[in-house]
């Protein structure tokens, strides 16, 4: 009766404690910040998805190289979680009109960078699949059955191939927009940490990246440890899409 008590207070202890999740995603990017959200994500005990594409890094390879193996391999072994950010991460720019379904795309990572194809609903999966392939030989974890398309943009009909070939889309909450690919001339990291703060909800994704060329002064450091202790302070706890409501059936099907 003893253990059954204190089991009970335990499972209670855990849902109190998990009462406001949010879900905190990275996307990938020069990977320059790489080892320092490493070090904050271990030192707050925060487990999240990592959206993965083979971007060019400052250390004149791409994030997904042998360079990074070590890397992904021991946030592997922290309890992490990942999932396909497309291989090249190859932007969707509209639909071919036909009976089947094509599309036409821009890789912004690899050789192919900077050039626009049209690429049937196959070649797109292959794309999404390759990210997670590649995720899983470095890392020995098998990927999550879900993927993020570049810049958030799809269309319905992108959304039901990738669907149908084994990859669910994630996009994010509007709040959990953390505005790290933003100007840091307009949008100041006081700013950006104070409206995330002020705006996420319990059940929100965010999105922030492992590095992002274009802004001056950078969101991590100065942003991530204080978001993650200031939602800590209201209650907000951290989990990974292995266990958001809308994923976890698809997750479980398709794992």
């Amino acid at each position: 009766m003893l253990l059954a008590a204190c089991a009970a207070v335990s499972g209670q202890a855990l849902a109190q404690a998990c009462a406001k999740p949010v879900y905190l995603t990275f996307d990938t990017g020069h990977m320059g910040i790489a080892p320092l959200v490493a070090e904050v994500l271990k030192r707050q005990d925060v487990r999240v998805t990592f959206f993965a594409a083979a971007e060019r890094t400052q250390t004149d390879g791409d994030s997904l190289d042998n360079h990074w193996a070590p890397w992904w391999k021991a946030r592997a072994a922290e309890g992490h979680e990942f999932a396909s950010h497309t291989y090249d991460h190859a932007y969707w720019r509209g639909d071919i009109k036909g009976v089947e379904p094509r599309f036409r795309i821009r890789p912004t990572a690899g050789a192919l960078a900077g050039r626009e194809f049209t690429w049937s609903a196959a070649e797109y999966c292959a794309n999404v699949a390759k990210s997670s392939e590649r995720l899983q030989l470095i890392t020995g974890k098998k990927p999550l059955p879900l993927f993020r398309a570049p810049g958030g943009k799809t269309s319905p009909k992108l959304l039901a191939a990738a669907k149908a070939c084994g990859f669910e889309h994630v996009a994010w909450a509007p709040a959990g927009f953390l505005g790290d690919e933003l100007p840091s001339e307009t949008y100041s990291n006081a700013q950006l940490l104070a409206q995330a703060l002020d705006k996420i909800q319990p059940g929100d994704i965010l999105l922030a990246h492992l590095g992002i060329w274009s802004r001056k002064d950078p969101w991590a450091p100065a942003d991530l440890e204080p978001l993650i202790v200031g939602l800590k302070a209201r209650g907000f706890c951290f989990e990974t899409l292995r266990q958001h409501p809308a994923y976890r059936a698809w997750i479980a099907a398709h794992s």
